[in-house]
């Protein structure tokens, strides 16, 4: 049984996520979405907020896990015995950023490969941190995310805007 995780931090899921996963799910028995707990890192949702997110957008991949972690991602794979990591490419610069944590998570844990996936050319540009930016102020981003997720940004801001 085949078992990947495809970690991120998710603030927001985004078209971009949403189509690495359908097309992972392809070809693994189970894809586990691992939606990265750091406290030193300002999110927009919490961790909570964003695992129900995913498991909300991702209800119609039949294989698809949704859990949160903490820590090293070679210590999560090793607790839910997966030893593929996918990993999502925009652009060169992507590659090497996760070219180097490929190769650090290959040192701690040489069992763990990971496995690149171009993005879908309509999705490239896409950024979780320009959606924020866009929603936060008032851009459309509806073709970008699923529908949940705009709703939950436009609540997010509108809650903000009240405070």
């Amino acid at each position: 049984m085949l078992r990947a995780v495809y970690p991120g931090s998710f603030d927001p899921v985004t078209n971009g996520h949403i189509d690495i996963m359908e097309r992972c799910s392809e070809f693994v028995d189970t894809l586990i979405v691992a939606v990265l707990d750091n406290p030193d890192k300002k999110s927009l949702f919490t961790v909570e907020e964003r695992v129900n997110q995913l498991k909300e957008t991702t209800k119609h991949i039949p294989n698809v896990e949704v859990r949160s972690f903490y820590g090293l991602l070679v210590d999560f794979c090793r607790q839910v015995d997966a030893k593929l990591v996918i990993r999502g490419l925009r652009a060169v610069t992507d590659f090497e950023y996760e070219f180097k944590m490929a190769l650090a998570n290959r040192k701690l844990n040489r069992e763990i490969e990971t496995i690149f996936i171009s993005s879908s050319t309509n999705n490239m540009f896409i950024s979780s941190s320009s959606i924020k930016e866009m929603a936060m102020f008032g851009g459309s981003v509806e073709d970008m995310v699923p529908k949940y997720i705009k709703d939950c940004l436009d609540v997010k801001f509108k809650n903000r805007e009240e405070n």
